[in-house]
């Protein structure tokens, strides 16, 4: 995934901008970068690796660095950006947050024409920010040339630019499946993924960007180039994981969100008379917490945490990039609370199941500390295809998932032809493929959010919501 900040002011931006990229950490945790513009100095530009430390740590001598009266940063899960770019348009900053799957024919499209060339990093790919700064460049004015590369864009793409004029361009993706937002303080404006990010600043809300909207940016005005498109396609995954709980996005809070999403599942339950002996629900830390604790506030039960994460030396964002290592770690910080486990009947409440190899390790884990059943459910409906809109929980493979994986041991390829039954826990195909799993997992029970019940907890209509995860419908 990844997220950017920006700033334009009548005082220095760099230490806002600092601040609020920082409040995005939990977006990203492979590189992170800043650029900012002084009359003096023009645009100046700083890109670390965060993947063993920190963005903190790594840019925090940044105002002895560079200065400005406008400044953009970002963290990256994937492109090292900001990146520089000299064109018709001047000397200018872009970073992007998206995923462009349609690269290399818009590569081999603009270099059949433009006699240009990229740089091809290690991997021999194209980093995005540079492709995208490549079709604006194509066109006279920033504004044309975003709404260019959107239009030829097969993915998501929302982009922050710094002029060398010290204005800012905001552009959000063409159907909105992440948050552009625009705050507003006394001295100037700023750019953010994340609303919480500028209230810590001072900052109020100014707008939300719509679909497609692009707009400039000086410490006096917000100047809209392109007016919002029509359709909408906001992630929903944004409110059931990845979205920080103290985020409002479409005016929707993360954490009400999960709290109501906890009620309905509970509400659920009860209806179906499952797992009504339970003695304590408990959530896998972090994100499957908050809708826990709606499960239990509904249920009656006592919520609990039998076990502890220990973050002081093992944080998230520094896991080792092997599979195998990343599962050794994730055993290694569960630290258990026998009082909560031993001879105890627990449901966890998780905020999706992906793969399940961590959750595997996590149950075999509670049984080894005398937990005598342990139920799962699953705050999203079953994730049936991987994203391909934005880099988060892609895989190389729909069979990574275990919902797909499953589905092939039960019925062989014929099985995803009835993907609708086997996400429906009301239907034969869906009642086998949970009963597979919990053999899988050693769960005792298993049960997924539908996709009405996470619908009605988001609170906006469906039609305005990407839920191509669940149903291939994006």
């Amino acid at each position: 995934m990844g997220g950017f900040f920006g700033v334009v002011s009548k005082n220095d931006a760099v230490l806002d901008t600092f601040f609020g990229v920082d409040y995005h950490s939990h977006l990203g945790t492979r590189r992170a970068g800043m650029a900012a513009y002084n009359p003096e100095k023009g645009i100046q530009r700083k890109i670390h690796k965060i993947e063993n430390s920190p963005f903190r740590t790594k840019f925090e001598n940044i105002l002895d660095q560079m200065s400005g009266n406008s400044s953009i940063g970002c963290i990256s899960d994937t492109d090292a950006q900001p990146l520089l770019m000299r064109s018709n348009h001047g000397l200018y900053a872009i970073s992007t947050i998206g995923i462009i799957n349609n690269s290399e024919a818009l590569v081999d499209q603009y270099l059949a024409f433009s006699g240009g060339h990229f740089g091809a990093m290690t991997s021999e790919g194209i980093n995005s920010s540079e492709l995208v700064a490549a079709m604006i460049d194509q066109k006279s004015s920033f504004a044309e040339g975003i709404r260019f590369a959107q239009d030829m864009i097969d993915g998501t793409s929302s982009i922050l630019i710094l002029k060398d004029d010290g204005h800012l361009i905001a552009a959000r993706d063409k159907v909105g499946r992440i948050p552009v937002l625009i705050g507003k303080r006394e001295d100037g404006f700023c750019v953010s993924f994340e609303d919480f990010a500028y209230k810590k600043l001072g900052f109020e809300d100014y707008k939300e960007l719509g679909p497609g909207e692009i707009v400039e940016i000086s410490a006096d005005k917000v100047e809209v180039l392109s007016p919002a498109r029509n359709k909408k396609k906001i992630c929903a995954f944004l409110w059931s994981y990845y979205g920080y709980p103290t985020s409002c996005y479409e005016g929707r809070n993360v954490e009400a969100m999960r709290y109501e999403n906890g009620k309905i599942m509970a509400q659920t339950d009860k209806m179906l008379g499952e797992a009504q002996d339970i003695d304590y629900v408990s959530g896998v830390p972090d994100s499957g917490t908050p809708h826990a604790i709606g499960y239990a506030n509904e249920s009656g039960v006592p919520f609990a945490r039998p076990f502890i994460k220990y973050t002081p030396t093992w944080p998230r964002s520094f896991m080792p990039s092997n599979q195998r290592e990343r599962n050794r770690v994730a055993k290694m910080k569960q630290i258990p609370i026998h009082e909560l486990i031993k001879d105890k009947k627990l449901l966890f409440v998780d905020d999706s199941i992906v793969r399940g190899t961590q959750l595997r390790e996590t149950v075999e884990f509670l049984y080894e500390n005398g937990a005598k059943e342990v139920h799962m459910r699953s705050a999203c409906p079953p994730i049936m295809y991987g994203c391909k809109f934005l880099n988060f929980s892609r895989g190389t493979s729909d069979m990574d998932l275990i919902s797909r994986s499953t589905i092939m041991e039960l019925e062989g390829e014929e099985g995803f032809k009835h993907l609708d039954e086997y996400s429906d826990a009301s239907t034969e195909r869906g009642a086998k493929m949970r009963k597979a799993i919990c053999e899988k997992l050693h769960f005792a029970s298993l049960e997924f959010q539908s996709l009405e019940g996470i619908v009605k907890a988001i609170g906006l209509p469906e039609e305005d919501l990407c839920t191509y995860c669940w149903n291939g419908k994006g």
